[in-house]
């Protein structure tokens, strides 16, 4: 067996309502000082409203930083840094989409007492070092399973995306609570389950650190979330669904922090950063056309992956006729849940594809994962597949 190593956040608390507990919680990991970083919706329509009241009777001092925005930049995580520190916080909440959970990591290392580096020397993989504030991450959405990732993405210039990859970044905490998806629109809720399967058959398909335990997450992941995101989608109430979707989330979001994922997030980074076409939605557009490109080289591995995607919809037949029949169903969910299929949909102009392909190549993190060799002209294929 090849030599692995995996690594996760240490405690999971999935249970509906939980949330309410968040103020106990941070007490009970010694916090005198907490900054929960979210964004501007969800301050809007009230979801930390239950949750604030719970820090007074704790005893927890708590500030609240809620200018997080989609895809957010160096700028934003900068104010939010500085607002922990001058609250002398020792303890950083992510409360809300994979946006907020990413600013609250970079929070967490770049408020700490003793942290000596700045924001630019934290790019790449393995370039924070030292210690941090403890984390507790509370997705708001069942996506990007940022919770239980070491990986935060900052956007960095008008265009451009740089990561950050440290095993300093793992949270300490996930807190799972299924009501606090409840009021999600059934479009994101549709985007955000897609870009967790992506997350999911990526890990699965992924060229290096591939490996056991994170193809069992894989696997669990897509089950979970193939199987209920249209309930999750068209009945936006369903507890037991949203409750599972997330699950499925965090299970993709364990696979792909230890398997990586390639080109279908390499091709998704340039439509958001250029178009602000939301991370989920993005990763939609491409993922099926990605997946043929692919096919050649990882047919075993989307085979493998039909049955517990499909179910009894999946047909016998040979490996690269149970590829295209997943390529063809996931195509198909993404018209029954009513996402844009096409980049024309989402106002992508033709003549930009060059230009997108000349970006995603940039993504050589990313791209080096893929079970294909990526060139620019493979990825204008595929965006022009996707148009």
């Amino acid at each position: 067996m090849q030599a692995f190593t995996f690594t996760t956040t240490k405690t999971i608390l999935n249970e509906a309502g939980s949330a309410t507990r968040l103020g106990e919680l941070c007490k009970d990991q010694g916090a005198r000082s907490v900054l929960i970083v979210t964004d501007p919706g969800i301050r809007k329509v009230g979801l930390l409203d239950k949750v604030l009241p719970g820090f007074a009777s704790a005893g927890v001092k708590v500030a609240v930083f809620d200018e997080t925005e989609a895809d957010p930049s160096d700028v934003t995580v900068l104010k939010a840094v500085d607002l922990g520190k001058a609250h002398k916080v020792d303890l950083v909440v992510g409360f809300g989409g994979g946006s907020s959970m990413d600013v609250a990591k970079l929070v967490a290392f770049l408020a700490a007492p003793k942290c000596s580096q700045s924001l630019p020397d934290m790019y790449g993989v393995n370039n924070a070092k030292g210690a941090r504030l403890p984390l507790i991450q509370v997705p708001t959405t069942a996506g990007t399973g940022s919770e239980v990732t070491p990986i935060a993405i900052v956007t960095t210039g008008a265009t451009t995306k740089s990561g950050v990859v440290s095993s300093i970044l793992q949270p300490d905490i996930a807190l799972l609570d299924a009501e606090l998806t409840l009021g999600l629109p059934p479009q994101v809720t549709a985007a955000t389950g897609i870009d967790a399967m992506v997350h999911a058959i990526e890990a699965y398909t992924s060229r290096h650190k591939k490996n056991p335990v994170s193809d069992m997450l894989a696997r669990e992941a897509l089950k979970l979330l193939s199987a209920n995101i249209i309930t999750a989608v068209k009945e936006g109430g369903h507890v037991e669904a949203r409750s599972k979707m997330l699950l499925g989330a965090l299970l993709a979001g364990q696979a792909f922090a230890n398997a990586p994922v390639a080109a279908v997030h390499a091709l998704a980074y340039p439509l958001g950063g250029h178009f602000h076409i939301p991370h989920g939605l993005s990763n939609s557009l491409v993922l099926p056309h990605v997946m043929r490109f692919n096919a050649p080289n990882a047919a075993r591995e989307y085979a493998e992956l039909a049955p517990i995607i499909m179910g009894r919809e999946c047909k016998p037949g040979t490996a690269a006729k149970q590829a295209e029949h997943l390529i063809d169903w996931i195509e198909d969910l993404v018209m029954e849940v009513e996402l844009p299929a096409r980049l024309r949909d989402c106002k992508v102009p033709e003549n930009f594809l060059g230009k997108l392909a000349a970006d995603a190549m940039l993504q050589q993190r990313l791209l080096v994962n893929n079970p294909r060799d990526v060139t620019e002209k493979d990825a204008l294929d595929i965006y022009r597949a996707a148009f």
